[in-house]
């Protein structure tokens, strides 16, 4: 068992600093759950873990894990932003090793930002960052023209075509493509439209790959918060087409957007009135999909489940009671954000084992779980214990090496009012 970390982040731009391992990744670090990966590890002349979140002040931070030399180095690529846990960065290694960073405000109306290194797995220099305004804002005349969350994914069985997926134009899941290593972008185009029934419904989505020919969705309704209910969906892309968890067809490609009914219906909210809310979606070996998702009986009850494609038919495990939510809501104050869950994730390379984050004793903390016979059952391990601070956010490195079972990042709290109001930390567990 190994927890890496350092005590401390630069406060200039692209100011580096590396140390020897202490008990956090970041001393200062904050993140979301819909930018993703949020970590990856990659192996080239390095063996190394790269991450980023967002600093107190707002600023976007990048940072590395050096697993054989048991140090840690940050560099700030985008000073003061904006104060929001919306805007963590995902990441892209492109076919030469360099490191490829997508991130947006939140919700603002300037684009998201591009920015690639100098040289391979250097995060000391950065080229020029690039603004990708790609909403195509022409769909829906006065409709939001906004963008916040990025998910990449880069498929190598199409010549490494580069996916960029946002939420954009009409708080709608966007998509742009590249076939030039994010040189050029295609206009974005809506890839999951809803009945517009009020302004600004959005259906949160959740995007996994199989890096070779494959991409897995899974998206809501729109938020918990907004919806009478709130239902889970599932569809996958592969060559050119978007198909069902059966394999049958749903449209072309081209032909997006789609809607909600036309993919496969995972969990029915109006059966049951208990609302939910989307947190991972990943693919076993044989690209058959595994999801994981919150259900609300009441926002003050926070039931994950693990839904698992078998036998031609989706299974929803309930798996336990996390307890409430963890923002520290203010004294005589209602929540703002009563469905912010702990947080519950997959790893990618092998879905059996999740990550969740649970109150025990009043505090959060992270387990591992992990399954032999398709979530009927499961062997529990703690990662943390007795914790002093909130746990939250799980998020299992992707790309994990075969020789580690364990490689577990996650936000710890000394305080966490609002998404713009939090004082946390990014932890490392690798095993």
């Amino acid at each position: 068992m190994l927890l890496v970390a350092i005590s401390c982040v630069p406060t200039a731009e692209n100011e580096n600093i590396t140390e020897k391992s202490n008990p956090n990744f970041t001393s200062d670090g904050a993140w979301c759950w819909f930018s993703d990966p949020r970590a990856i590890y990659y192996e080239g002349m390095h063996r190394r873990t790269y991450s980023g979140w967002v600093t107190a002040d707002g600023s976007i931070a990048v940072g590395f894990y050096d697993h054989d030399l048991d140090t840690t180095s940050i560099s700030i690529i985008d000073k003061e932003l904006q104060i929001d846990d919306h805007n963590n960065p995902s990441f892209n290694i492109d076919p030469e090793g360099r490191i490829m960073v997508f991130y947006s405000k939140h919700s603002g109306r300037s684009p998201m930002v591009m920015a690639r290194s100098r040289d391979p797995e250097n995060i000391d220099s950065w080229e020029p960052a690039g603004d990708l305004a790609l909403n195509d804002s022409t769909l829906f005349p006065g409709a939001s023209n906004t963008y916040t969350y990025t998910n990449i994914c880069r498929l190598s069985g199409e010549e490494n075509r580069l996916y960029l997926f946002w939420r954009g134009v009409d708080f709608k899941p966007n998509f742009s493509t590249s076939t030039d290593t994010g040189r050029t972008w295609s206009t974005g185009k809506i890839l999951v439209l809803p009945d517009r029934v009020y302004r600004n419904r959005r259906p949160y989505l959740k995007v996994s790959t199989n890096q070779k020919d494959v991409i897995h969705f899974a998206f809501t309704d729109g938020h918990p918060r907004d919806e009478p209910t709130n239902s889970i969906y599932y569809m996958r892309y592969h060559q050119g087409k978007l198909l069902k968890a059966d394999g049958s067809g749903i449209k072309p490609w081209s032909e997006l957007p789609i809607s909600p009914a036309e993919s496969d219906l995972v969990y029915d909210a109006t059966q049951t009135n208990e609302k939910s809310w989307i947190w991972d979606v990943a693919g076993d070996q044989q690209d058959h999909p595994v999801i994981v998702y919150s259900r609300f009986p009441n926002d003050s009850t926070h039931l994950y489940y693990y839904a698992i494609w078998r036998n031609n038919e989706w299974k929803n495990l309930e798996l336990v009671n996390s307890g409430t939510w963890f923002p520290q809501t203010p004294a005589g104050e209602s929540e703002r954000e009563p469905n912010y869950s702990g947080g519950i994730t997959l790893d990618q390379e092998d879905p059996s084992i999740v990550y969740l984050s649970l109150q025990k004793n009043g505090i959060f903390e992270i387990e591992r779980w992990q399954t032999d016979d398709f979530g009927e059952s499961w062997q529990v391990t703690e990662i943390t214990s007795n914790s002093e601070f909130n746990n939250i956010r799980p998020f299992a490195v992707r790309n994990r090496p075969a020789e580690y079972s364990t490689m577990v990042l996650w936000m710890g709290l000394r305080e966490y009012i609002h998404y713009t109001d939090y004082d946390s930390f990014i932890e490392l567990h690798v095993e």
